[in-house]
């Protein structure tokens, strides 16, 4: 009886947390980082702001999602104009994850023309939810 009173439990706490990541992957979630553009550029010195923003997105190799989310922000970023998207394999550059927290791939940062990270997610985004998540205009 005991098992299956534990067995009882640890469905509903699983479903419970599915239900959870499936109702939040991919929100972004309004950020305050302003020295985030500093970490990028000093570990991918070549590359540049968007004119009005940045899609930065950390993968990995075996990363299902993480194609879906290159096809969904390449797609913004051509469509929209000053959006810039820039993918980095997150095990290559392990310490631009530590200094920028990321915690699992994909995760997508949206930074203004600034360079400072407006909104971030975790998991994929669907189209609207990057559209909503990208500022207005170009900063002066």
């Amino acid at each position: 009886m005991t098992g299956i009173v534990i067995l009882g439990v640890a469905l509903v706490v699983a479903v419970g947390f599915g239900l959870f990541r499936r109702a939040t992957d991919g929100q972004f979630e309004p950020d305050a980082v302003s020295e985030t553009w500093a970490h990028v550029s000093a570990a991918l010195p070549r590359e540049f702001l968007g004119g009005r923003a940045t899609l930065v997105q950390f993968s990995s190799a075996f990363c299902a999602p993480c194609r879906t989310t290159r096809v969904v922000l390449a797609d913004v970023a051509e469509r929209e104009d000053g959006v810039r998207h820039l993918e980095i394999d997150a095990e290559k550059h392990l310490d631009l994850v530590r200094a920028l927290d990321v915690r699992r791939t994909p995760t997508t940062l949206v930074l203004d023309s600034r360079g400072h990270e407006v909104a971030r997610a975790a998991g994929a985004p669907h189209r609207a939810q990057v559209l909503a998540a990208l500022p207005t205009g170009v900063a002066s």
